[in-house]
């Protein structure tokens, strides 16, 4: 008979989410849907944060759209996507039927953009389980981070993804000086839980042409160099804001990087850009957690959590 070795309790709340272990895809990284099914069971992460949704269809950037870097990766896909009623008919069924729990990442241009996309959720599956509210891309055509530098628009914006009825976590931005100051805006206008962090404005330049290296001329800084910075606004935003829940992404490419997140203040990781040179990463991820906290005697993950803020 085989014995069983010490068992890891996963289990992490984020609000009123209870997720079975902390480890999630990252939103623009997994793709629509299932995409990733063929490489993982997608039941057995904690959740599927899927591609940033508009109200409609959006084209994204010219390409060349991807472009590696020191350290990690620039990208400049803009926010590409088919629409979130094209998105519940034809990619949501495939994530109900591989049995994830899904959480719909919205953006847009204007306030009323994410109203309309939440209310188009409000009627969707239950194995929708939050909103997560994009409001700090950095690779729209004109380079801003959307809302994510304004404690009021932010405000704004998470007051009216409320439409959608569901829990919304609040994605915000590193390059932001005043982020504290913009998390507690978004906690006071509802956010149940804060994503931090979006991808670092960044520019690679080609040499050759003497031009961007990418067609949307800057980018996104994701991969190994964001992750200290992510760590730093992990641990402020949770020092500052001890009792919300905080979602941490950003170069978690090992079980290290995610016990790290979660001893700065994170409940819960994303894994990002992990995931586009090895789809099996979120797993790969989970399992090397799990088994950190077998070596060093931790039988819940949940007791990791801030445990670096003395």
């Amino acid at each position: 008979m085989r014995r069983r070795g010490p068992q890891v309790d996963c289990t992490t709340t984020i609000g009123t989410v209870v997720l079975p272990n902390p480890v999630m895809t990252a939103s623009g990284t997994a793709g629509h849907g299932a995409e990733l099914s063929a490489y993982l069971e997608l039941s057995e992460l904690g959740a599927v944060v899927v591609k940033s949704l508009s109200a409609e269809p959006w084209p994204g950037n010219p390409p060349p759209r991807l472009k590696p870097v020191a350290g990690g990766m620039l990208n400049s896909v803009g926010l590409q996507g088919p629409g979130i009623a094209a998105w519940l008919a034809d990619h949501l069924p495939a994530l109900e039927a591989a049995g994830a729990r899904v959480v719909v990442s919205i953006w847009g241009r204007r306030v009323d953009d994410y109203a309309r996309v939440a209310a188009r959720l409000a009627a969707a599956s239950g194995a929708i389980v939050a909103v997560e509210i994009n409001v700090s891309c950095p690779n729209l055509d004109d380079g801003r981070e959307m809302f994510a530098r304004s404690p009021a628009a932010t405000a704004e914006v998470v007051e009216a993804a409320g439409a959608a009825g569901l829990p919304r976590w609040v994605k915000l931005s590193p390059g932001t000086a005043n982020l504290v100051e913009v998390a507690t805006a978004a906690v006071g206008a509802g956010a149940a839980a804060l994503t931090l962090v979006n991808t670092l404005p960044a520019l690679a330049i080609r040499t050759d042409l003497r031009r961007g290296a990418i067609g949307g001329g800057g980018g996104g800084l994701s991969g190994p160099a964001l992750h200290a910075v992510a760590l730093r606004a992990v641990a402020d935003v949770s020092e500052a804001l001890p009792a919300v829940p905080i979602i941490g992404v950003g170069g978690v490419m090992s079980g290290i990087g995610a016990v790290e997140f979660l001893l700065a203040g994170a409940a819960a990781v994303e894994v990002g850009t992990a995931t586009l040179l090895d789809p099996h990463a979120p797993a790969r991820v989970l399992a090397e957690l799990r088994g950190w906290c077998v070596a060093n005697g931790v039988t819940r993950v949940a007791e990791l959590i801030g445990g670096a803020r003395g």
